[in-house]
């Protein structure tokens, strides 16, 4: 027992100890209490055989909805490996038709981002993160005299304080968003159920879902975006949003445009908006009803909030919740 007291009167040996007791209880708080969590990861940093996937329902896509735009991002997103991947496509192209195959990739080539690369490789895990954390670990301990007690206070990561961005704050709403239990109501649960949230100052809003049966089947897709604004200068005043659901297997999308009260009461905004689709009143609850060949979708008004600028009531909304659940017929 005497042997132990007498080291532990030693600095070094005190250094070491605390070292070591620091690099545990530091490893431990960083990878088991508050471990770095990812979340949004960008398809290009996805596996090689998910990027082919992504690539294959991007095509099948435009097929139906012949949207340039949207096929060039999508192709884009994939990132360095998108051009050896749609070699791979083009030599086996399982359910694809060619010639659907051909047109998409003329479409790269007509704006300039059907560029060749280097083969596709499959994506390794990086260890810089973690042999980077180690490092900060150990050379804190040591900076601070190696001493437990500051380790735990050293590397104990504080949360971001930082504004969320509209776009953010927008998907923490739809997080906390209880989705409708059907089954539990008596009905047939949908095959699909989608939460999406608008908060004023996202003026690219446009949010969109595949629609997949429970074999896996693509059926088609749905999603919400900016109609129409009111008034003028910055942030953009949201006064209606378009609904819109596309079947696969119909071959047309259904769209419905919901309105604020004061637009739709306007005779000039309903003159202007009609030929989009049918016309719908927002409301706390209310729900419409969207129908094609094989499919209906039904939108939830889960939460909305108006804005209350100079301009009139209930003309823009601050927020706007929507629920969208889709049945197979």
């Amino acid at each position: 027992m005497g042997d132990i007291t007498d080291l532990l009167k030693k600095p070094l040996v005190v250094a070491i100890m605390g070292l070591i007791l620091g690099l545990a209880l530091g490893l431990f708080y960083g990878y088991m209490v508050d471990p770095v969590q990812w979340t949004d990861l960008p398809i290009s940093s996805t596996r090689p055989d998910l990027q082919d996937d992504y690539l294959r329902m991007a095509i099948d896509s435009y097929a139906i909805n012949r949207d340039e735009p949207l096929a060039v991002r999508r192709y884009q997103e994939v990132g360095p490996n998108a051009y050896n991947i749609m070699q791979q496509i083009k030599t086996t192209p399982g359910k694809l038709d060619p010639k659907t195959i051909a047109e998409f990739e003329q479409v790269l080539m007509k704006n300039g981002v059907y560029i060749p690369g280097g083969a596709a490789q499959p994506t390794q895990p990086s260890t810089g993160g973690s042999l980077g954390a180690v490092a900060a670990i150990f050379g804190g301990l040591l900076a601070l005299g190696l001493i437990a007690a500051f380790a735990f206070w050293l590397f104990r990561r504080p949360r971001s304080s930082g504004v969320l961005t509209p776009a953010q704050q927008a998907r923490e709403y739809a997080r906390a968003v209880e989705k409708t239990d059907y089954a539990a109501a008596g009905q047939e649960p949908p095959i699909a159920q989608y939460v999406t949230s608008y908060v004023i100052g996202d003026d690219l809003f446009d949010d969109s879902f595949s629609i997949d049966a429970p074999s896996g089947e693509f059926l088609g897709e749905c999603g919400v975006g900016i109609s129409e604004t009111i008034g003028v200068g910055d942030p953009k005043k949201v006064t209606a949003f378009e609904v819109w659901m596309f079947d696969k297997n119909d071959i047309q999308t259904v769209t419905k445009v919901l309105m604020t009260p004061h637009a739709f009461r306007d005779p000039n905004f309903r003159a202007k908006l009609e030929a989009k689709g049918e016309l719908f009143e927002l409301g706390l609850h209310r729900q419409v009803v969207l129908e094609t060949q094989t499919l209906q979708m039904v939108a939830t008004v889960a939460d909305i909030q108006y804005g209350d600028g100079p301009l009139p009531p209930e003309s823009y909304c601050d927020r706007l919740t929507l629920e969208l659940a889709i049945w197979k017929k």
